[in-house]
């Protein structure tokens, strides 16, 4: 049955709108995304037919266009619209962080290089420079390499005992400096 068919008070916008957006499950979510469903299905029973192909949320943001068109209903279209919300949720999430917010713990690292850097095709090499109060000062990417793999040299030429000493300053307005390796495996 035609969502337009169900009662007002089911139907996943009109929910959103009464109960906000956490009310909301997975499905229904990809349905106010998906607008239309497909020959016998409704678009929550696609969007449950998506949670149960890709397992997580995830999985579904990182999938590959070939990936997401293989489910029946699913094109470049829909794909160019997921990568879009994905980028402004990150960089809303960004803009959050580079306001301020504190990355204190290995946890909230984590939390900020996932969205900073999920998605990339590629292994990067990255500098976090934080502040006295472990808030973002800045982030610099050093090198990329291929999808599994970043050069090493660089750390070795760069970052030796002979060129940097507990006593040469760096950047005097920074007090800690994160050095990581980011890849599709951390994710």
């Amino acid at each position: 049955m035609p969502i337009l068919d169900w009662p007002q008070e089911k139907r996943p916008r009109e929910r959103l709108i009464r109960e906000g957006a956490q009310a909301l499950s997975e499905a229904e979510l990809l349905a106010i995304f998906l607008r239309t469903g497909v020959s016998g299905k409704d678009a929550v029973e696609l969007g449950r037919d998506i949670m149960h192909h890709f397992g997580s949320l995830q999985r579904l943001f990182g999938a590959t266009l070939p990936e997401f068109a293989a489910l029946h209903g699913l094109g470049p279209a829909k794909f160019a619209q997921l990568q879009a919300v994905m980028e402004l949720a990150r960089r809303a999430i960004l803009e959050e962080i580079q306001a301020g917010a504190m990355l204190g713990s290995p946890l909230a690292v984590k939390a900020y290089l996932r969205t900073a850097f999920a998605g990339k095709p590629f292994e990067s090499f990255h500098v976090l420079f934080l502040d006295v109060k472990n808030r973002l000062i800045d982030a610099k990417e050093l090198f990329r390499g291929t999808l599994t793999h970043t050069e090493a040299q660089y750390l070795r030429n760069n970052f030796s005992k002979k060129r940097v000493s507990k006593t040469t300053p760096i950047l005097p307005r920074v007090s800690v400096f994160v050095c990581v390796t980011w890849s599709l495996r951390n994710i």
